[in-house]
């Protein structure tokens, strides 16, 4: 019934209207008395409970960063049956993000090219906006993902991300380091591992016992995703967020001059399946088991997510299948992996 409301309907609307629109929906979601019936239809299995980051998961599976920028939608996600909801990218200074259009459906491939730009209304007003989901709904488990302020050199990141850490990680259940989206000018760079250590750090030192993970980028060579990844070891982080967009715009179903308009930005959903895949296995093959690795990019079906868990991955997050199999997609995801 969604994918043809989806393609009848919900294409004919601009992508970020179209996301803005169904946010407003999951808000609703998340108030009483809709919160309950609908938390009734697609609470996980106790089955699925998994042990993670000190914390227990009711489900392996969450929502990733970029879905909900401001730590809005919490409550109505968690409603939805995602196991976790990674909030952000928050920057410590509010900013609007890149120029629209930057949002870009691929409808044949199953995925979306965006190139947002971390637009979020700025780390003060999440830490408000966390405070206020911390007496309303203690048990859900947030994390916060963080990113650099678009305003700030690049010199001088370190203390930009150090000031959101400060702000949020009192209230997150654990923090991510954004390091690798490609739609801030330079961010990618600081994942050179002479760069990344004094920022990892830095951060951790700030985040003061909140668990800490770094997400990286698909599009990095298997040594360099092997050397971070020893690298947060070394640093005595929790964990390896694996992975963010990719800029790769290679084996493609859509017409390569619709796509060449689209423009520059990440892009995600099912044409990143299989190097997100290869991403999860270098890195679980670089940290210890007892290293929490969250599997993400191309996650679309119950398998999928299997897969990354015999792949070696504690939890596993998706975002832009959320687009293709419409509002239950967490219901269905809990209810495969309860049947396997």
């Amino acid at each position: 019934m969604y994918p043809l409301l989806f393609r009848a309907v919900l294409t004919r609307f601009d992508p970020e209207f179209a996301h803005h629109a169904g946010m407003a929906v999951i808000r609703v979601l998340g108030t009483r008395p809709f919160s309950w019936a609908t938390s009734a239809f697609t609470k996980p299995d106790p089955s699925l409970a998994v042990e993670a980051l000190g914390l227990t998961f009711p489900t392996p599976f969450g929502i990733a960063a970029g879905f909900d920028k401001n730590a809005v939608g919490v409550r109505g996600l968690a409603a939805l049956g995602f196991g976790h909801v990674e909030v952000g990218t928050i920057t410590a200074i509010p900013q609007d993000g890149n120029p629209r259009p930057r949002l870009f459906r691929l409808v044949a491939d199953r995925g979306v090219i965006n190139r947002m730009g971390f637009n979020n209304k700025g780390a003060d007003a999440a830490a408000r906006r966390l405070a206020r989901l911390r007496r309303g709904a203690p048990n859900t488990i947030i994390g916060v993902n963080i990113g650099k302020s678009r305003v700030v050199e690049v010199e001088n990141a370190t203390a930009d991300y150090v000031e959101s850490a400060r702000k949020l990680a009192p209230l997150a259940d654990y923090l991510a380091i954004n390091v690798s989206s490609p739609n801030t000018p330079g961010l990618r760079g600081l994942q050179a591992v002479e760069t990344l250590a004094p920022l990892l750090r830095a951060v951790k030192e700030a985040s003061a016992g909140t668990p800490l993970l770094v997400k990286i980028a698909p599009d990095l060579p298997d040594e360099e995703i092997t050397a971070i990844a020893q690298l947060a070891v070394a640093e005595g982080l929790d964990g390896i967020i694996a992975n963010n967009t990719t800029i790769s715009r290679e084996g493609l179903l859509t017409d390569s001059t619709e796509v060449e308009a689209m423009g520059a930005g990440g892009l995600s959903g099912a044409p990143l399946k299989e190097r997100s895949l290869q991403v999860l296995r270098v890195v679980r093959a670089a940290v210890p088991e007892e290293f929490c690795v969250i599997a993400v990019g191309g996650v679309e079906t119950p398998a999928d997510v299997q897969e990354r868990l015999q792949a070696g991955a504690d939890l596993v997050q998706g975002y832009t299948a959320f687009l293709y199999r419409g509002p239950f997609w967490g219901r269905e995801i809990n209810r495969g992996l309860r049947r396997r």
